[in-house]
């Protein structure tokens, strides 16, 4: 089998496992992140954004309050499992963020993962190498910035290495998607995008409007209230069994009329008032955007080899390959409301597959006729380009995905776990977490997970 010297953008979850997979296949990896440690998206920083609704050169996302909204037993890579023992920092089953970093930090260590990693290293660049003919893909050079401590001073330094793949891995955690609501650049009030939230103290005896009610919405509008005079909550559409009216006596939801409509917000106006578009309004102080994130691959943009369009990002074959170029750049880590740590090792298997020669690829032509026959679907069920890598419950491209590498598919009781918590949260919102009925489930994930 071929063995390939593969950069690896980023060291989060989709990073690492990615690195520990390409390294299995007989490839030698170097992991690129920016960071002083491994972890991604689930490192907490307590710095906030300078610009309170853009990025500003903070990569992490976490507020201080956060817990994972899945049991831990079904989010863990399948061969590494994610068990409370005498390490924890935080047993319980919906833990939070520090206990996955700890997770995370121990595979690493378990897989010797850490000495591929190069920190504080950040890319900024990256280019195809043609062959002589002009035909194909003959390398990557791959331009970095690594910060290192020199005299007693922190220098930044430039450098290009050439590899034969690139496997991107940098997330999409960390530029925010802003609401678009008309009249808002007349409105006296201040705004906050979730990405640069933490704690709640700045809202103290304030009004405030949420927009977007997914996990961040849900958790940061309570975490709000209980500092807050009044917290309103914009939401799209309340999932069924939801009520307008919560458990907090100073929270309310503000459900679409129109749900067709483009935004949760009809206007925001001079004097302070936010106008919801079911016709309510309130005198706010402060909006904080929960409005979810974009997909930025700001180390590709001059080359233009894959496009972003409404969070799209394409062509891809099943997520992973651009046709024209794969197997030597892959993305891993797109899809989003699945079992995501069990995905990532499941497309880093592929990667890794692939790029040996183990696992033959279809055709380009044939690769891009299925991305084209996928994006008609999604417009014959009127499904937004936003959720082109929504992976829904049907876990088809998992099983999928375990068929190509010849691995062995989830467990049965990691999919029912999963699905039954995603359902308790429209109906026990306050209490999903702490409270289940799955005990069943639960004892038959210990008894195969010890």
């Amino acid at each position: 089998m071929a063995s390939s010297r593969v950069a690896v953008i980023g060291a989060g979850a989709a990073g690492l496992v990615a690195a520990r997979e390409l390294r299995r296949e007989g490839h030698s990896p170097v992991v690129f992140e920016r960071a002083a440690g491994v972890g991604g998206t689930w490192r907490y920083d307590d710095a906030a954004s300078a610009d309170p609704l853009g990025a500003g050169g903070v990569h992490g996302s976490l507020y201080a309050s956060l817990r994972t909204n899945l049991p831990r037993e079904s989010m863990g890579f399948l061969d590494f499992p994610f068990v409370a023992d005498e390490g924890s920092v935080d047993p319980r089953r919906f833990p939070g963020h520090q206990e996955v970093l700890r997770y995370l930090e121990a595979f690493a260590r378990r897989f010797d993962l850490l000495g591929l990693v190069r920190l504080e290293t950040e890319v900024v660049g990256v280019r195809r190498r043609v062959d002589g003919a002009g035909a194909g893909v003959a390398g990557w050079t791959v331009s970095y910035c690594s910060r290192k401590l020199a005299g007693g001073e922190l220098q930044e330094e430039e450098q290009s290495e050439v590899f034969d793949a690139v496997v991107v891995c940098n997330g999409h955690f960390a530029e925010p998607r802003l609401a678009e609501i008309a009249g808002i650049d007349g409105w006296p009030g201040k705004q906050l995008h979730s990405h640069s939230y933490r704690v709640p103290d700045q809202f103290h005896g304030q009004v405030v409007v949420v927009i977007g009610y997914h996990p961040s919405g849900m958790d940061i509008s309570r975490d709000i209230a209980g500092v807050a005079k009044e917290v309103h909550v914009a939401i799209r559409s309340a999932p069924c069994g939801m009520q307008s009216t919560t458990a907090h006596a100073n929270l309310w939801l503000h459900p679409m009329v129109i749900t067709w409509y483009y935004s949760t917000i009809e206007c925001a106006e001079e004097d302070g008032s936010v106008v919801f578009q079911d016709g309510s309004r309130v005198k706010a102080d402060s909006v904080v955007h929960c409005t979810g994130y974009k997909y930025r691959f700001p180390f590709l943009e001059e080359d233009g080899m894959v496009s972003v369009d409404d969070n799209r990002v394409g062509p891809l074959y099943k997520h992973v390959f651009p046709p024209q170029m794969a197997p030597h750049i892959s993305f891993i880590g797109l899809p989003f409301k699945s079992i995501l740590f069990p995905v990532f090792r499941l497309q880093s298997n592929w990667v890794a597959g692939a790029l040996s020669g183990r696992i033959e690829l279809p055709s380009p032509e044939e690769m891009m006729l299925d991305v084209m026959a996928f994006y008609s679907d999604m417009e014959a069920r009127g499904w937004p380009k936003r959720f082109t890598h929504n992976l829904g419950v049907e876990f088809e491209y998992e099983d999928w995905l375990a068929e190509q590498c010849g691995l062995d598919k989830m467990e049965e009781w990691r999919r029912v776990i999963y699905v039954a918590a995603r359902a308790r949260v429209s109906v026990r919102l306050e209490s999903y977490r702490d409270e289940w009925d799955d005990d069943q489930l639960l004892a038959q994930a210990h008894n195969d997970l010890s």
